[in-house]
């Protein structure tokens, strides 16, 4: 009976990590040695992890766009409450003539300083998630790629609904003066 050390060392696997198309499932890595993958559950599951990460990818992109859409609403009840006080304090000092001779006239406004940060937050870290998603797929994958690409149809199905508002009834005709500049190009010079 031996009881000294046997010689038979086990075979442990090791991590693969292609740089060409592939399909393999065990022993492939992605983004670190850590993300090892030892059986067919931990492929499925990252699978599915991955395709998870690209629909939040895609929420993370819709809340940039309703935070944006949000901020522009409030300066549009900004300007349209600062056109009512205006429009009541003229209308008990005048005649009933043109409230304005000067054309189109143009109201500007910034983000504050914390809306700036929560704006650029939000683009920070859609980015680094967006680049993330980059580097898995490096890893050439054919599954992978897959997951990526239905997760990104399912993100954009479930965070990204389109929905257009048309307004209808009377249009106004346009001023011959803007008219001109839309017809003379992009830019508005060189007719």
């Amino acid at each position: 009976m031996n009881h000294g050390s046997s010689n038979v060392t086990s075979m442990a696997s090791s991590c693969v990590m292609e740089m060409t198309w592939n399909w393999r499932i065990v022993d492939s890595c992605f983004l670190a040695d850590s993300w090892h993958i030892t059986n067919n559950g931990m492929f499925a599951a990252s699978c599915i992890g991955v395709a998870l990460l690209v629909v939040c990818l895609e929420f993370l992109r819709r809340v940039g766009h309703e935070y944006d859409a949000l901020l522009t609403r409030q300066f549009q009840r900004r300007v349209r409450a600062q056109q009512a006080a205006l429009a009541a304090a003229t209308s008990s000092n005048c005649c009933d003539g043109p409230a304005s001779t000067l054309g189109t006239q143009f109201v500007t406004f910034r983000a504050t300083g914390l809306q700036q940060l929560v704006r650029a937050i939000l683009h920070g870290v859609t980015l680094g998630l967006a680049y993330i998603i980059m580097l898995i797929v490096m890893s050439f994958n054919g599954y992978m790629f897959i997951s990526i690409v239905l997760g990104g149809i399912l993100g954009k199905f479930l965070c990204d609904w389109l929905v257009v508002r048309i307004e209808t009834g009377v249009m106004e005709e346009k001023d011959e003066r803007r008219f001109s500049v839309e017809a003379a190009g992009p830019t508005g010079c060189c007719a």
